[in-house]
């Protein structure tokens, strides 16, 4: 099977329904949670402007340890309560970081981000890891893409 999305809109809610609706497509039938990861990693860093890394962080054994993603190498562990993702997997909440220099113990895997929106993948109450999305541009995330990326990880949760 070929995927070749080319996701353009006009306005971000409709890229991201756009986008929602090609993740729903090519993860739907296929069991294998490291395909599916490393194919919506994929999807997503191709879709979105502005943004230089997007990837997962799988729930192993109480610690983060990087999964599928596009870009520059990542941290490879990570404990929870430890930079962003380490807060969004502790809290089970989505960290939408418009200066991640100033979020405190911030961990710079990559010095070219400056924003970062983390969302907690979660299935009746587990924790499975997190969808992170790195950009090089300060204050790149707001309320409309913090909407359209948790329900790409709503997607996601639901077939990891």
């Amino acid at each position: 099977m070929t995927y070749d999305f080319k996701i353009e809109a006009a306005d971000p809610a409709t890229m991201y329904d756009d986008l929602a609706s090609a993740l729903q497509g090519m993860v739907a039938g296929e069991p294998d949670a490291i395909a599916n990861m490393a194919n919506a990693a994929a999807l997503i860093f191709e879709t979105l402007p502005d943004v230089n890394w997007v990837g997962f962080y799988r729930n192993v054994g109480g610690e983060l340890v990087v999964g599928p993603f596009q870009g520059r190498p990542a941290c490879i562990r990570i404990p929870f309560g430890t930079g962003v993702c380490g807060a969004a997997a502790a809290t089970r909440q989505v960290q939408r970081v418009e200066d991640v220099h100033a979020f405190p113990g911030h961990i710079a895997c990559d010095s070219a981000s400056n924003s970062e929106i983390v969302v907690p993948l979660l299935r009746g109450g587990e924790l499975l890891g997190v969808l992170d999305i790195d950009s090089p541009k300060a204050s790149r995330f707001d309320e409309q893409d913090e909407k359209g990326i948790v329900r790409l990880a709503a997607i996601l949760s639901a077939i990891l």
